[in-house]
């Protein structure tokens, strides 16, 4: 066999022995069985190069909190899929009038819910002014403007301060605003070293937040009314990173860090089974 030959063998072999992984990484993620609850909608990412259309939406420019970034549309430098995984990712550029870019998912119009239990596992960015979260807004028709509609926050991080997980509240009675709102945190070592589940359980008088099995805090339904408790309407699912902002750049933004990437491996919603 010419050295020729040869080289064409061993490379059809190479081939060969690659097919297999290359199709295994295309196969789709079967999430596990949970005990008790019903999977009743989820996304895992691991199909096509954006985020499906079908389930996600996007926020637009400066939105909220006075925050520095550009939230994008579409862009795959912002959000993409890439190897099983949703990746945010946060850049120091110019851009319309901003000096930094970054991406909002939503499912408003797509999908929401009223209770359950909502998990979602990713890896944080990290660094002085970063603010990632995954968190709710209330679809609600009587009580349309926050804070009224009520809002779940089911993880925030503030790069200043790295290792704290937060979980948080926001209705009319109880929001930052008035300094009233109800939440509690956690300390999760190097949350941008390793992925960590997200989660709420949800229920017609309290809601519970864990991280991985872990909970650390539960908010009741008081019995008096939507100021308290507008969670008996349905809400949506946020995932973004600000950068900057009332809280974010209570320390400044530290130019050094870009870019970032929060990086979403699965989101999954489930109902009790009756």
């Amino acid at each position: 066999m010419t050295r020729r030959k040869v080289r064409l063998y061993l490379a059809a072999v190479l081939v060969a022995m690659m097919l297999p992984a290359c199709r295994a990484a295309s196969i789709s993620k079967a999430p596990p069985a949970m005990p008790g609850w019903k999977l009743v909608w989820n996304d895992e990412f691991d199909k096509g190069t954006i985020p499906d259309p079908n389930k996600w939406g996007y926020e637009q420019g400066f939105v909220r909190n006075r925050e520095k970034q550009f939230y994008t549309r579409g862009r795959a430098e912002n959000a993409r899929i890439e190897n099983g995984m949703l990746v945010i990712e946060s850049r120091k550029e110019k851009y319309e009038n901003a000096e930094y870019t970054s991406a909002s998912l939503r499912t408003r119009r797509k999908a929401e819910w009223l209770y359950g239990r909502i998990e979602v596992r990713v890896k944080l960015p990290t660094g002085k002014g970063t603010w990632p979260a995954i968190w709710m807004l209330g679809n609600n028709p009587e009580n349309p403007r926050w804070p009224a509609c009520g809002e779940i926050d089911i993880m925030e991080n503030v790069g200043f301060d790295p290792e704290t997980i937060h979980a948080n509240i926001h209705t009319e009675a109880y929001n930052h605003v008035k300094g009233t709102n109800k939440g509690a945190k956690i300390k999760i070592e190097k949350p941008w070293a390793d992925f960590h589940i997200y989660a709420i359980e949800w229920y017609p008088d309290h809601i519970d937040f864990f991280v991985d099995k872990q909970k650390y805090f539960t908010f009741r339904n008081e019995g008096t009314g939507n100021a308290v408790w507008p969670y008996d309407k349905p809400h949506y699912l946020i995932l973004n990173t600000a950068i900057g902002g009332s809280w974010g750049g209570q320390k400044g933004i530290d130019d050094s860090i870009f870019p970032q990437k929060y990086y979403i491996d699965y989101v999954r919603v489930y109902k009790q089974k009756k």
